[in-house]
């Protein structure tokens, strides 16, 4: 045992090896394998910041990131055609103008450093698309669709290993908001939670389609595990947002849902744990009054209002909403659209909206025009990963960050190419002869 835990230690020194590997790798032309390697690594902010005590280490990722996408370039590779590279190259000039027009309004520093707050915000969001440009020209065929899928599944598993290690040692016979833990995501249980609720409901939406019977039970097991984890972040959006998901999946693809969410909204007060019952109660006080947090934004979003109404078109500048002062000194609007308005404006609101809709049209058309369940089951599961992403951040801004999104972008770029596979490859092609299947079980799929 003392050799285990011994060995443990020297596992963000091995990652962090494994790093500069993958980028020499990628430049020498296998950048699949340095995105590969990356993705376990996009939600596991607590695992990297261990890089920190080693040289460029907090920006490990990024290098790697550049190192795909060069390493991409070099053998000739390009981005599928699609409309969601164009809005996000239109979206993130426009928020670097935007944070201009903030420090013309006095509002921010000019966006030119590092050290400048508003910058580095705006650097670390930029991460986002691209890793969605990387996995775009890297992602190229069958295979890499469906090793994409499998390394998201292990790397949701080892989330919500952290997660229950961390909630299954603490007592919650009653809830307590001072258990709550920062999460391997390190940004807290909210932002944690909001991983999980859409990752569970990716992988629930993903498993309608798996036809032999033990994969379907890895898989179900892999999603009745994540809502448990997610259970104990005890975020009450994310609840929303995991019912208000499995709701719109009972419509597309299994109305029994439809009438498991009616049952469970009338019957869940004698099903779901004690500590879960006492934080969805917490909401109201006995007055019928907002208990303290729900009432801060409330608060919150009536000061939002006046800010849009003095700035609606442009904003107050990306990034500045951090750095004023609000209600109880907070620094998030704990609503990622009225952010966005307060920000950016309505012409960033229209940026967002046509982003979100664009993820979820190529979502929708994967899952009803390909015909290989491969590429209908990454439909179907990007869809309602979407939808409960789309809710989660009605209660916070979980869109910006990488740890949360950053895999979702990454199947957003899978489901892209595997739009223009299913359009361009014969349907034969799809099909999977039994000897394949026997030598690789996840290749399962009729």
């Amino acid at each position: 045992m003392g050799l285990g835990l011994g060995l443990i230690h020297y596992v963000p020194m091995i990652a962090y090896i494994g790093f500069w590997i993958m980028c020499i790798v990628s430049l020498t032309g296998r950048p699949l394998l340095g995105l590969y390697y990356m993705i376990p690594f996009l939600p596991y902010r607590t695992l990297r910041d261990h890089f920190l005590d080693f040289p460029l280490g907090g920006n490990m990722l990024t290098i790697l990131v550049v190192a795909v996408i060069i390493g991409a370039l070099l053998k000739g590779k390009s981005i599928p055609k699609s409309s969601l590279y164009t809005i996000w190259l239109v979206f993130g000039v426009y928020l670097y103008l935007s944070m201009w027009f903030g420090t013309a309004l006095g509002n921010a520093p000019p966006p030119l450093w590092l050290g400048d707050v508003n910058f580095e915000t705006w650097k670390d969001y930029m991460l986002i698309p691209l890793v969605f440009i990387a996995a775009g020209m890297v992602i190229e065929d069958r295979k890499a669709v469906r090793t994409v899928v499998l390394i998201t599944a292990v790397s949701l598993l080892a989330i919500d290993r952290s997660c229950l290690l961390e909630s299954m040692s603490r007592s919650w016979g009653s809830f307590d908001e001072n258990k709550r833990d920062t999460g391997p995501l390190a940004y807290g249980s909210n932002q944690t939670a909001a991983f999980l609720a859409q990752f569970a409901m990716f992988f629930w939406g993903f498993v309608q389609f798996v036809q032999r019977k033990k994969l379907r039970l890895i898989f179900y097991g892999l999603v009745a595990l994540t809502i448990f984890a997610d259970l104990y972040t005890f975020s009450r959006g994310s609840y929303a947002a995991l019912l208000v998901s499995i709701v719109v999946l009972g419509f597309l693809k299994d109305r029994k849902l439809i009438v498991i969410a009616a049952v469970f909204l009338f019957t869940w007060q004698a099903i779901v744990p004690t500590a879960v019952r006492e934080r969805v109660e917490m909401t109201q006080n006995s007055n019928g009054q907002l208990e303290i947090s729900a009432q801060e934004r409330v608060n919150l979003w009536e000061a939002a209002e006046q800010s849009i109404i003095s700035n609606p078109v442009l904003g107050i500048g990306f990034a500045t909403y951090q750095i004023g002062n609000h209600v109880d000194g907070l620094k998030d609007t704990h609503n990622w659209y009225v952010k966005v308005m307060v920000e950016t404006g309505i012409i960033g609101m229209i940026i967002v909206l046509a982003m979100l809709q664009q993820v979820l049209a190529v979502a929708y058309r994967l899952f009803k025009r390909a015909e290989d369940p491969l590429y209908r089951g990454l439909g179907l599961g990007l869809f309602v990963a979407m939808c409960s992403c789309i809710v989660a951040n009605f209660f916070g801004d979980r869109w910006t960050y990488l740890e949360i999104t950053g895999i979702l972008w990454v199947l957003v770029a899978a489901a892209i190419r595997a739009l223009q596979l299913a359009e361009t490859e014969p349907a034969t092609e799809s099909a999977i002869s039994e000897a394949s299947v026997a030598t690789n079980p996840f290749l399962a799929y009729r």
